[in-house]
């Protein structure tokens, strides 16, 4: 188990110059993750865990070149190729927080090069995927300048350092099914980092997510603000030991392969997470109308057809729609003649479990 401590690098080389590439996805948290704790960096007042999805991921390459001036950090920001100066600020303070534990950042200039596979402007919260692909590029810089660091150790870092740009990018790094937060259930879990999950039944694997474009537009409260509301939440205590009883009680479904608890819990998680917006305060309501129409139409469905599905929310309105592969035909269809006409624009897209970041070089 590391201690943040042991992410602090001392004795190592350097380098002329090298390039780097890789791709990192975004999650969908299945116990959900809300609230930080006021003195930490990033340390989550929860546990969580989550699906690792497969399509919806960031591709980032890094150039690095070796620099004269030592003083401050130096680096090119493009997003599709083209120069993106409105990130810069988010990138800048991302080096800020992680240079204690990577003080060869200073010694380079990076030109960083990022892109989607998804809309930028779908809604799908892309700093997950993104904090997480930078992370695992600075890794690459840090596995060249110091080799003999292990896989292990690699991988945690990376995670430890995704998770100081953005919390949950901490569980885009490497598994399938991640948890993040100190908890009693899961071994090795940590605050720092995510932690790969792999006893996951067959009955999950391949599992389905199709994410309904409900509403792409920006939020009218922040995630980040969002957490900190749950400092003074009139619930915030009980929600905590929740999320700790829903981790055992999820890590238990995904080993036995019930998928019908499975499914209860996912969505009474994901309802918790909103019942948490709309009793704070201020409060405030980040569901729309058609998010709505579609949980309700959802509930029709199941109960009519018998057909395993379920759905769970991130912090917005859009859908995400979980099922076993075997069903796939019959949901996609279901989604077509029913849901469809809920998303913006007639937008959705297509995901499922995937395994984390991939090295692209």
């Amino acid at each position: 188990m590391y201690s943040d401590s042991d992410f602090i690098l001392s004795n190592y080389n350097s380098i002329e110059t090298a390039s780097f590439s890789w791709s990192a996805p975004s999650n969908i948290a299945l116990v959900k993750y809300w609230g930080k704790k006021e003195n930490g960096d990033q340390i989550p007042a929860n546990p969580s865990i989550s699906f690792t999805l497969k399509n919806c991921k960031t591709i980032t390459s890094v150039v690095i070149t070796s620099k004269v001036e030592k003083d401050n950090f130096s680096f090119d920001l493009l997003f599709e190729g083209q120069p993106k100066e409105d990130f810069k600020p988010k990138i800048q303070k991302f080096f800020e927080r992680i240079y204690p534990y990577c003080p060869y950042l200073k010694d380079y200039h990076f030109t960083i090069d990022t892109q989607n596979t998804f809309p930028h402007s779908s809604g799908i919260a892309s700093s997950a995927s993104g904090m997480a692909a930078i992370a695992m590029n600075i890794m690459s810089l840090e596995k060249s300048i110091k080799p003999e660091i292990s896989n292990d150790y690699f991988y945690a870092k990376a995670s430890f350092l995704a998770r100081l740009g953005s919390g949950s990018a901490c569980r885009s790094i490497i598994g399938n099914v991640v948890a993040w937060g100190k908890n009693e259930t899961i071994k090795n879990s940590s605050d720092l980092f995510g932690v790969e999950f792999g006893n996951i039944h067959s009955n999950f694997q391949n599992f389905q997510d199709t994410i309904l474009l409900v509403d792409k537009g920006e939020k009218q409260v922040s995630s980040t603000v969002g957490h900190n509301l749950m400092h003074n939440h009139p619930f915030a205590e009980q929600r905590f030991e929740q999320a700790h009883n829903n981790i055992a009680k999820i890590v238990t479904l995904l080993e036995t392969g019930n998928v019908t608890e499975f499914m209860s819990l996912v969505e009474s998680e994901a309802l918790t997470l909103h019942s948490m917006m709309m009793t704070s305060m201020p409060y405030f309501i980040l569901m729309k109308p058609n998010t709505l129409e579609i949980i309700n139409k959802i509930w029709k469905f199941r109960n009519d057809t018998q057909t395993p599905v379920c759905f769970t929310l991130d912090a917005g309105a859009n859908v995400h729609v979980l099922y076993p592969e075997n069903v796939k035909e019959k949901v996609l269809q279901f989604i077509q003649d029913e849901l469809v006409g809920f998303c913006q624009n007639g937008q959705y897209i297509c995901d499922e479990i995937g395994n984390g970041a991939q090295d692209l070089k």
